[in-house]
């Protein structure tokens, strides 16, 4: 009986209860390589060789000397900082923006303030990171240098996406590579197992997919 030609019949295949148990198992194993490298995916360091240094400047303290450090032994001729309006307690401070107080905090380190300069972002509700790429490219232009390499310094998981926004939001006349400081907060390895890790890596992942695969660079 073909009811008028609106409904047939056909043969439809489903998994046997082993086809499942299988299914279950490659899933488990796909899961699992995941989570032990999703942290190394996201904190990646691959820098060129440039005489450029570029950091986010709300990295903290430990991060900073740390960048201190790679500034000496890479021989770096330049410290760039970015970073967008301080959003809480900039009433109490001098510093109004990530930049300007990351570039304090080096020079009260130690830092030769001839070294480093601070590239101020503005105030934007959303893309904060893309937007303090733009204002370092913006004085990549200004500035004359001729600059064709730039190595960013970041933090942690949040290294992979600051490098692909900085790459969107400088263009292909300049290299960026990428540096990726270790975050103290937690351990690496075994970043599922406190809170501080889980929201960072399962953040970044999420903002990282969105940058890649839905984010369009705009001036």
């Amino acid at each position: 009986m073909n009811y008028f030609g609106l409904v047939k019949k056909k043969e439809v295949w489903g998994l046997t209860l082993r086809g499942w148990i299988v299914s279950f198992i490659c899933f488990g194993v796909i899961l699992t390589i995941c989570i032990f490298n999703l942290h190394s995916f996201l904190a990646i360091s691959k820098p060129v060789n440039c005489d450029i240094m570029a950091i986010e400047g709300w990295l903290p303290d430990y991060a900073l000397e740390k960048v201190i450090h790679e500034f000496k032994t890479n021989n770096y001729r330049l410290l760039v900082v970015t970073g967008g309006p301080i959003e809480q307690g900039h009433y109490l401070i001098k510093y109004k923006s990530y930049a300007e107080i990351g570039a304090a905090t080096l020079k009260k380190l130690g830092f030769d303030e001839k070294l480093v300069l601070a590239v101020p972002a503005p105030s934007v509700e959303r893309d904060r990171t893309y937007a303090s790429a733009k204002a370092l490219k913006k004085w990549l232009i200004s500035s004359g240098l001729q600059i064709r390499c730039i190595n960013l310094y970041s933090l942690g998981a949040h290294s992979r996406r600051s490098w692909l926004l900085f790459e969107k939001a400088l263009g292909y006349n300049v290299t960026v590579g990428v540096v990726s400081i270790d975050d103290l907060s937690y351990d690496p390895r075994y970043w599922w197992k406190c809170s501080d890790g889980m929201r960072d890596v399962i953040d970044e992942t999420i903002a990282y997919l969105y940058a890649r695969f839905f984010f369009y660079s705009y001036n």
